[in-house]
């Protein structure tokens, strides 16, 4: 399963967030709308979702949370500036009417199935709450739906860390971060822990060894401690564990050694924060705000969960609007260029596109099967070398060279497992893909 978003999820319990929902509500039905949460002032009791309520993040109240996450949550801003925003092109609204309308009608066929679907089908089936592609520099889809849109912002759970890598793969290529060098050279705090052998690439890919769980129905998995610590909230009373995300990544121990293969854990993104953060003097908020939104153009502030000290979550916090993470994916598709302007070397994204070692990926993934990781991102397989940034419920960031093509989803499905929802979007994504590279 990858990652989640912790902080959102610190006052649940393993059988909330673990369990698995069967026969679950339709998009339709589980609208947010529909199911009229936290409608009226104040809503009725049995429509509210709140704290210090456990549930917020189980289905179907998670559809309304995914857009709310500063009312459940303490947080801090990625300031866009003071500057205006520098709009997204768009086609004209003709043609967008009549792409939008042939995107909707594309046909395909979800894996394992012999079943045809449509792209409007698709956005039903996977709990969209929103879309945006963008072909050739333009805007040729947007759709909004569920409890998000245009003004709205929506929680990316872990393509959060796919922010955090870019930061990071930024500072590499300017030679402020060497990924060669032990962790310890810039971040001697963890040397007693599972970090201490490590070095800054296999932190940035994910090869570490780490005992540590992300098993949401295991009570005693690693997640739970990490939520604790992480967690903004008072402590249990008598707790004696760490505090903070920092603390508990300079407690957490080794299972297996460095580098030999890949394991998605989220404390591997949290700690790229934190060398992020040592090399730059900056929190990864503020440096998001400086390297990225502010030269972007970006139409809103963005957002992160904090813990208890004030530290950003790494590894799952961000939400932000639609349109802005569809600016990130301008960046990484046109390597560090964004309306004409450089803000970044182009050897950043030529790390990622040359993608990690697929022989370290292995087989968990069987969707992903002959694809790597690295940098804290996703490498697809086959020829087009196609990017991700993927987050629990069906959140994407979906940046394809072959046919320049930036595809943002942010959805709410009932089930956190990305793995339930590749059979129907990857498939979808390579329709559209074909479809546009065709024009």
């Amino acid at each position: 399963m990858l990652g989640t978003t912790v902080a959102a999820h610190q006052q649940e319990t393993p059988s909330t967030v673990g369990a698995l929902q069967k026969n679950p509500l339709s998009a339709e039905a589980s609208d947010p709308r529909v199911m009229g949460w936290m409608q009226g002032f104040p809503p009725p009791r049995d429509k509210r979702i709140m704290q210090p309520e456990s549930d917020y993040f189980s289905f179907p109240k998670l559809r309304w949370s995914v857009c709310h996450i500063r009312q459940l949550l303490p947080t801090i801003q990625i300031s866009r500036g003071l500057e205006p925003a520098v709009p997204l092109r768009y086609l004209s609204a003709p043609e967008l009417e009549r792409t939008a309308r042939e995107i909707d009608a594309l046909t395909f066929t979800p894996l394992n199935s012999s079943q045809t679907m449509t792209w409007k089908q698709s956005l039903s089936a996977n709990y969209t709450d929103g879309m945006l592609i963008i072909h050739k520099g333009r805007v040729v889809y947007e759709h909004y739906s569920g409890c998000l849109d245009q003004a709205g912002k929506h929680a990316a759970m872990s393509m959060t860390k796919s922010l955090t890598g870019l930061l990071a793969e930024i500072m590499v290529a300017e030679g402020k971060l060497d990924p060669s060098a032990p962790v310890t050279r810039y971040v001697p705090e963890v040397a007693n822990s599972a970090f201490g052998t490590a070095t800054v690439r296999e932190v940035m890919d994910m090869t570490t060894g780490l005992d540590y769980s992300e098993d949401y129905s295991d009570p005693n998995a690693g997640v739970w401690k990490y939520s604790t610590a992480a967690s903004p909230l008072p402590k249990p009373t008598g707790y004696t564990g760490p505090v903070g995300y920092y603390e508990f990544l300079e407690q957490i121990q080794a299972q297996g050694r460095n580098g030999d293969a890949f394991h998605y854990r989220t404390p591997n993104a949290d700690m790229v924060g934190w060398l992020v953060s040592r090399v730059s003097n900056k929190s990864i908020p503020e440096l998001a705000s400086e390297r990225l939104w502010r030269p972007m153009g970006a139409e809103q502030d963005a957002y992160m969960t904090v813990d208890s000290l004030g530290t950003a979550f790494a590894g799952g916090g961000l939400s932000a609007s639609l349109r802005d993470v569809g600016r990130i994916g301008l960046l990484v598709l046109n390597e560090g260029v964004i309306n004409g302007k450089r803000l970044f070397p182009a050897k950043a994204v030529q790390q990622l596109r040359a993608g990690g070692d697929p022989k370290k990926f292995g087989t968990e993934y069987q969707a992903l099967i002959g694809g790597s990781y690295t940098g804290l991102w996703w490498i697809y397989p086959g020829a087009n070398r196609v990017v991700a940034a993927r987050g629990v419920y069906g959140q994407t960031i979906y940046v394809d060279w072959g046919s320049d093509m930036v595809l943002v989803r942010f959805a709410s499905m009932p089930n956190a497992a990305n793995s339930l929802n590749d059979p129907t979007s990857l498939p979808a994504y390579r329709a559209v893909s074909a479809y546009l590279k065709s024009k």
